[in-house]
């Protein structure tokens, strides 16, 4: 509790590791909340919840709900699923897919994602997983990062092509990324200027984080 009280004077650090795929993962406490984060970027709570938050809401929490199926790319301590489950109260399957296995350990450790009773986590790597699985989901979340870099395939036209494949009748891809200068600010403009695919929408959201921005597609079929 004191930690959790002098944290809004100043973060305090409670665990740091490293793991073969990460640099460098911290647990902090900051502002009165627990955070998980890498060397240089927010992995999950903090301003990367608020960030999933906007885009879920912008989606609608109403939707969400009546939802039945969901694909987590890249779970990191799992704040996203928090939000799902406790705020919007969704009740559905949870598939959450994460490469790193260190970060499931300290997600189950401090921040209870083991608890979770709808979640399944599956250690693979994003793009094998969209390839492998058959299964079909009412919402695609993207979040996968390491560090502050976006694997170029998330943004190549065959990820995109299957994730869409992956999609139910209606169903939402939620995309969030990062743009840390000029180049990955045309990266985004190309991809959505770029997209088209019969019976889908693409649009962004305004921003509430500086170097991030969220890509919504919806399945319009």
């Amino acid at each position: 509790m004191l930690k959790k009280i002098f944290s809004y004077i100043l973060p305090l650090k409670i665990y740091q590791t490293k793991s073969v795929l990460s640099k460098s993962i911290e647990v902090t406490w900051t502002n009165g909340q627990l955070v998980l984060d890498s060397q240089n970027a927010n992995y999950s709570y903090g301003s990367l919840q608020r960030i999933l938050r906007l885009g879920l809401k912008n989606i609608g929490f109403d939707k969400i709900l009546a939802m039945e199926q969901i694909l987590v790319l890249g779970v990191a301590g799992g704040s996203v699923i928090k939000t799902l489950v406790e705020e919007i109260k969704f009740k559905g399957e949870i598939t959450g897919v994460e490469i790193d296995p260190e970060i499931i350990k300290i997600a189950d450790a401090y921040f209870q994602l083991n608890e979770v009773k709808n979640l399944t986590i599956i250690i693979d790597d994003a793009f094998e997983y969209v390839l492998k699985t058959r299964n079909k989901y009412d919402l695609i979340i993207i979040d996968v990062f390491q560090d502050t870099t976006m694997p170029n395939f998330l943004f190549e036209p065959f990820f995109t092509n299957r994730v869409c494949f992956l999609l139910k009748s209606h169903g939402f891809i939620l995309f969030n990324t990062m743009l840390l200068n000029e180049k990955q600010n045309q990266r985004n403009r190309k991809y959505v200027n770029e997209f088209y695919k019969n019976h889908f929408r693409i649009k962004t959201i305004p921003r509430i984080e500086v170097h991030n921005e969220i890509i919504i597609i919806e399945n319009l079929s």
